[in-house]
């Protein structure tokens, strides 16, 4: 099983990219990408509504890593350390050596390689110090560029589940890829 420990919490750095804990001061710009539903059309999430859902999000954030049972890091840029994006483990499954991989970029930031650096980084956190075997993401098949994302980074589709879940008034379905630690 695995026995983790985000105390200290593992700040990750990248050419470009600081991969910091959250603080109360980034809700504003988590507002601002969670309450667009063009943004959030392939997460199914509810959108933020106020600040305070996004307070609330970080708090849960801080609540999972607290207990060990998740990890998010915020995306800033080295030089402005100003919340762009998210990524981290969640779902975490200790006794399978398994967790699920999120992640959320601003769009004035899509296409310049951001994501790239920051899943690769992760991917090796993942499987270096976190000692997982197995990372897991759920996508919505209509989410092209999150799918060619874990196919650049040699994920493999393992499912399509069809019509799997309810949310906003209609069933949707999964696809669940996977990436298996180089043994």
């Amino acid at each position: 099983m695995l026995n983790l420990n985000f105390d200290p919490f593992p700040v990750l750095s990248t050419e470009r990219l600081l991969l910091r804990r959250f603080t109360f001061a980034d809700a504003p710009r988590l507002f601002e990408l969670r309450k667009d539903p063009v943004i959030m059309q392939y997460i199914s999430r509810p959108l933020a509504k106020t600040l305070n859902d996004a307070i609330d999000l970080i708090k849960v954030i801080n609540d999972l890593l607290k207990g060990n049972n998740g990890i998010t890091w915020c995306i800033t840029l080295k030089n402005e350390q100003e919340f762009i994006g998210s990524i981290g483990f969640w779902r975490i499954e200790k006794e399978n050596y398994r967790a699920e991989i999120g992640y959320l970029l601003n769009p004035a930031y899509q296409g310049m390689g951001i994501m790239q650096e920051a899943i690769e980084t992760i991917i090796n956190y993942g499987f270096g110090p976190m000692n997982l075997h197995t990372i897991q993401a759920n996508v919505s098949p209509d989410n092209l560029a999150s799918i060619k994302l874990l196919q650049k980074n040699n994920f493999t589709q393992e499912a399509h589940f069809k019509e799997n879940y309810f949310f906003n008034g209609a069933f949707e379905d999964t696809v669940v890829y996977t990436l298996l630690t180089k043994t």
